[in-house]
């Protein structure tokens, strides 16, 4: 929270703010739960179990200035507790996606116009336009650009596209036609995604329907020269057929995520000079995360005052969240 929201926060509202050093663990959450409308949590956050919503009488909210919530409540708290009482659940996870999209599209710049490989050799070497690096190429502008996952994520890297002069192709099995050209792209399997798209950037969830869905059929399809971002979750990725294909050296590869994370120092992916590997910042951020804090403060605003609660995580969907 900026210091303002903080503030306002303590000004409107009987706030007990934990001084602590260490997050207090479930146990104590459980002893002290039982007079408070709001519980206010986030990264570091232990599981809220039955024992806490057992005395959580009077709560209405849980807060959660961060992502994603699924290790923090389990399905069967949410169908027994939450759902029955309707205690609203906030996830901040539409603020960080703001980051994400940036850092995602970021990526895809950096690799097609081979931006490091050129600010490291001209470094190294001071030569003006290294022979061996390619300066031209298909880069963003008139590209096909596949997406996958219609997710918080995949909607804000299409809201940031909207404007380029690009084909957008998306595949999510839970968005329908209607939504897509509200959306402004064209629904597509993935077989057409890795087939035809100059750039794939993967925003699905870590769910068992997506494990290693991005297998060695699908990145076999992609054409010679196409860019695949992953800034969602590295099981989402079958790792062996990517190093594979990443091997031959006719793809350029980013990622922000891996399967395991870190990679080990002895990795292959390392060594490769068309992968690039950050280590999973593409969430930071000053915007989001000030957002994080803001639209925590209008979820409880909202929910103490019986309105809707924009970003409420959806129960019925609980299984399909990240």
């Amino acid at each position: 929270m900026r210091p303002e929201h903080q503030a306002k926060l303590a000004a409107d509202f009987d706030v007990t703010f934990n001084k602590k050093d260490k997050m207090p663990d479930t146990a104590a959450i459980a002893r002290r739960i039982a007079d408070y409308d709001v519980l206010l949590g986030g990264w570091g956050t232990p599981p809220l179990t039955s024992k806490v919503f057992e005395r959580a009488k009077k709560l209405k909210l849980y807060c959660h200035l961060a992502g994603s919530v699924k290790h923090i409540l389990s399905p069967e708290v949410v169908e027994q507790y939450l759902v029955p009482r309707g205690i609203v659940t906030f996830s901040a996870n539409e603020a960080i996606a703001y980051n994400v999209a940036e850092s995602a599209i970021g990526m895809m710049l950096m690799l097609s116009h081979h931006w490091v490989p050129f600010v490291n050799d001209f470094r190294a070497t001071g030569r003006w336009r290294s022979a061996h690096i390619p300066w031209n190429g298909q880069f963003l502008q008139g590209a096909t650009v596949g997406i996958i996952g219609a997710s918080k994520v995949g909607r804000h890297v299409i809201k940031l596209l909207t404007g380029w002069d690009l084909k957008l192709l998306c595949y999510d099995p839970y968005l329908d036609a209607r939504e897509a050209r509200k959306l402004g792209v064209r629904k597509a399997s993935l077989e057409t995604i890795f087939r035809t798209a100059d750039f794939i950037t993967l925003h699905t969830p870590s769910i068992p329907e997506t494990d290693r869905m991005v297998n060695e059929r699908l990145l076999k399809l992609m054409k010679d020269g196409a860019t695949f971002i992953n800034t969602a979750r590295g099981n989402a990725v079958d790792h062996e057929a990517l190093l594979a294909e990443a091997r031959t050296g006719r793809i350029l590869v980013g990622l922000d995520v891996t399967d395991p994370e870190p990679l080990p120092p002895d990795s292959p992916f390392r060594e490769l000079e068309n992968v690039y590997i950050t280590p999973h910042v593409s969430g930071a951020g000053f915007y989001g995360y000030y957002k994080i804090g803001e639209t925590g403060l209008k979820a409880i605003r909202d929910c103490l005052a019986g309105k809707r609660v924009k970003g409420a995580v959806p129960y019925e969907r609980y299984a399909q969240l990240a």
